[in-house]
């Protein structure tokens, strides 16, 4: 495939899991990789139909860089973390790499920190330096 039209794989791939249930029906059309797929529906568990804004989509050869924000409400266990009812809205950068037509590897990178703020597991503060 194209560097074209794997840009064009994540971005349906995004699109169909925007504020929507993610599947196994929905993963399996889309993902190959089984470390994306435990750690999709892990948090598909914790934040339910959680939204992906797509801010900017490189690709190079097989592999397309996503740079999202990830909003969601805490309705289930996170990390241990009994729900909350709270929103969050973190950013993301994922890099994908495509084989086959499917989504085989994943690299991600999300302000975890944030998560744990928003969600009153640690201070706002922690973390900060002046």
């Amino acid at each position: 495939m194209s560097a074209e039209e794997n840009k064009a794989l994540i971005t349906r791939y995004i699109e169909a899991m925007n504020g929507k249930p993610k599947t196994e029906a929905m993963l399996s059309e889309y993902v190959a990789d089984e470390g994306l797929r435990r750690f999709v529906s892990s948090f598909e568990a914790a934040f339910p139909r959680y939204e992906l804004t797509l801010e900017d989509l490189v690709a190079e050869g097989d592999r397309v860089t996503a740079r999202l924000m990830i909003r969601g409400t805490h309705r289930g266990e996170f990390r241990g973390a009994a729900p909350t009812g709270r929103e969050v809205t973190f950013p993301a950068i994922i890099i994908y790499q495509i084989e086959g037509g499917k989504i085989a590897k994943h690299w991600l990178v999300s302000d975890t920190l944030s998560i744990a703020q928003q969600l009153g597991l640690v201070p706002a503060s922690a973390g900060t330096t002046r």
